[in-house]
Order: C-alpha cells, then structure tokens, then sequence
C-alpha cells in the first residue's frame, strides 16, 4: 500500500474551554478528492488551518507525506498547495503576472517558471486567458486561476477551503471539472471543505465532521446505503406527537428533525399510504426518495446540515 499523502491522527484542538476538533481521525491516499463535510462551526476551518500549518494543535498528529505539520512546518509548505476561501489574487494584475509573483515565493525563476505557469494554466483551462487583467474574468475563473496559483510549485497536496463559494450554479460546475480532473488526470491528492451537499458528492470519500468529530467517512454511495430503503419526510401539525404514534404503531427509528418527522424504511411506496390511512388529518404533506449525503447528515447527527 502506498504511503498516505495526509495522515490525521486523534487530532483534537481547543479554544478556551471549547472544544473544536475532538480526536480526529482519518487518512488520504495519492490521487484521492477527499471532502470534509459539515456545518459552520462544525471544526472544518479548524482542521484546514491546522492542515496548513496556520494553527498548531492542541495534541494529535499532522503528517503531510510522513513530515509533521508542527514540528515541519517549512518541509509541509513546500508540499502544499492552499486555496483560501477569501480571493488571494491582485484584480489589477494578469493572471500570468500573478502566477509569477507567487512563482517567485517560492524561489522559481526563468524558463522553469514560465514553463511551470503554462502548466498549471492548461491543467486548469486558462491557458488562453493568461494575458487576460483578473477583474474581467468570471468569478469561476479567477477561482481556476487561485488553484493554478496553488499548483505552481508542483504540490503533493491541494487543500482548499470552500472552494466554491458565491459561485453561481455554472461556475461551480465548472471549477469542479477541473478539481476532478488533477485527480483522475494528474494524480494530484485534493483535500476540501465544504457544507455543500452535491460538492461532497462529487468527492471519492467524505468525511463529515459534527461538533468537532468524525461521526462518519466513506464514499457517497457507501455512506448513502448504510442508511438503507427510503427516506420518508413528514409535514405535520404536530410532529411530535404523530412520531410518538408511529412509532408505537409501527416500531423502529422515528425521528423529529426541524420540526419535521423523519422516517428510513424501506419500500416506502407501500409504507406510505399505511399513513395516510392510519393517521387521517394528521399529516399535511409527504414526501419520500432515495437518501443522500444530506439524509446521512441527519442520521448521525439529528439534524439538518444548513
């Protein structure tokens, strides 16, 4: 088995007497698209940071190719490629003159970093844009530009934190083409956050992140079928009380999230109108699917992710 690209190991941090990152675990092999998913405040930002050598941990470990994010950091640096969330570019510069400036950071110069720059331009599509001020380009293009800037120095790690976000629909589809393609393509490991449902499901492996802990990691379709039949969502005047008698009717895992009722069982075509026979006037609306990350989400943590 090869050597993981990023090893987390019982990672816990504290802010005062808060708890953020509360002994994570988990590994990321070469070439993976692996995504943190969670809600705001749920450690994301925290461990990203940590990640990328911005924050040192309260205890656990950090290894980014075998070298420990603390106590190397300068090694890790040299290894990673970041993509903050806040733009990092000058507006009034060219994409390729921000691409050399960042280039010269690293100690790269002349024909290598030229050659390096119409690299990391084609690997993202830019590479016809590279004369192009950045203001005029489209928000997903100066995002594709970030993550040139990003794999410049030729990266073994590409951390991005919310990659997407303000994106309209078009753009973030776009700037996803091209993050799967430094993965499938160029075997380049990509590790970001995200609260974004259908960005997790993008990724090869999720791990979802709820008050500081790693309550589950897999792929999406294997996080999705540990769930199992059907979700079934319920609109009621009082949810409370029909869970309460659907589950002496009926047996099993009812729950009440957000004010709905909320219900994984399988064949929910034929489960459904036993409801609505059995709890007449009782529901105003019913709604049933196959689940998703979002109904992952919620199993673990009983409640919903935005």
């Amino acid at each position: 088995m090869p050597m993981p690209v990023l090893e987390v190991r019982d990672l816990r941090h504290r802010y005062g007497d808060r708890d953020a990152l509360r002994g994570v675990s988990f590994t990321v092999s070469p070439g993976e698209v692996f995504g943190l998913l969670g809600p705001n405040g749920g450690g994301k930002t925290t461990l990203f940071r940590i990640v990328s050598t911005l924050l040192r941990p309260t205890s656990g470990e950090v290894l980014v190719g075998g070298d420990d994010v603390s106590r190397q950091p300068d090694r890790v640096r040299r290894r990673l490629g970041v993509v903050f969330q806040s733009p990092a570019l000058d507006v009034r510069l060219t994409v390729e003159e921000n691409l050399r400036h960042h280039g010269h950071l690293y100690g790269l110069r002349g024909h290598l970093l030229s050659r390096r720059i119409a690299d990391a331009l084609v690997r993202v599509g830019l590479e016809r844009r590279a004369r192009d001020v950045v203001v005029t380009l489209s928000g997903g293009m100066q995002r594709r530009a970030e993550v040139a800037k990003a794999l410049l120095h030729a990266p073994m790690l590409l951390v991005l934190d919310e990659p997407t976000t303000g994106l309209d629909p078009g753009a973030r589809r776009d700037v996803w083409q091209h993050l799967r393609g430094l993965g499938e393509r160029d075997g380049t490991t990509v590790v970001l956050t995200t609260h974004l449902m259908d960005e997790a499901a993008r990724c090869d492996r999720v791990g979802i992140l709820h008050e500081g802990r790693l309550v589950a990691i897999g792929t999406p379709q294997a996080l999705t079928s540990e769930i199992g039949g059907d979700v079934i969502m319920i609109t009621a005047p009082d949810a409370l009380a029909l869970a309460d008698r659907i589950r002496q009717r009926y047996g099993g895992r009812v729950d009440v999230i957000d004010g709905q009722v909320h219900i994984e069982r399988s064949r929910a075509h034929e489960f459904v109108p036993q409801l609505v026979e059995a709890f007449p006037g009782e529901i105003d609306a019913i709604t049933f699917g196959k689940p998703t990350l979002e109904d992952v989400f919620m199993h673990y943590t009983g409640r919903r992710l935005n």
